[in-house]
């Protein structure tokens, strides 16, 4: 197989992945508008989703989604062997590695990303309250998170390009 080919895969697989588990590009755009709204006035949602998808496009992103969504699925299954099982499961505080995961991906955009993503994570706004609702018989400990990462590598990415503008 191609290398070329290869990178399509992953990148297809992810989108896909991220889309059957009820995520919607629009979704994370409308994360990246909440973050970035009072700061660029004039924003547009048109621009959200660019980000967003330029930052679907990178292959760190893609090797995440796939990873955390695997684990997620692997949890709900009841196929990891415990401790694993009831951290992942239950979304345990103390776990962590989530938030690790998630933290590869804000990496991409500097460290403004941070930032970004520890507000968005404690205000889980839009999507982000959906995917930690427990009731939904869904684990998503590795989603809320990676979703949450992407908007705010998004709008660290907007921030940057804003800023080279002014």
């Amino acid at each position: 197989m191609s290398e070329q080919r290869n990178v399509d895969i992953v990148e297809k697989t992810a989108r896909k992945w991220l889309e059957d588990r009820g995520v919607k590009i629009q979704d994370i755009a409308d994360l990246v508008f909440y973050l970035q709204e009072k700061y660029h006035p004039n924003l547009k949602m048109e621009e959200c989703i660019n980000n967003v998808e330029r930052v679907l496009s990178k292959r760190e992103v893609q090797n995440a989604i796939l990873t955390g969504i695997q684990l997620d699925i692997l949890a709900e299954k009841k196929m990891l062997e415990e401790p694993l099982q009831t951290m992942l499961a239950t979304d345990e505080s103390l776990y962590g590695i989530d938030e690790i995961l998630a933290f590869s991906i804000v990496n991409v955009y500097g460290s403004i990303g941070f930032t970004n993503y520890g507000f968005i994570d404690k205000m889980k706004p839009g999507i982000l309250d959906r995917l930690n609702d427990k009731a939904s018989g869904q684990c998503h400990t590795f989603l809320d998170d990676i979703v949450g990462a992407i908007a705010a590598a998004a709008s660290s990415r907007l921030a940057h390009r804003a800023q080279n503008t002014e």
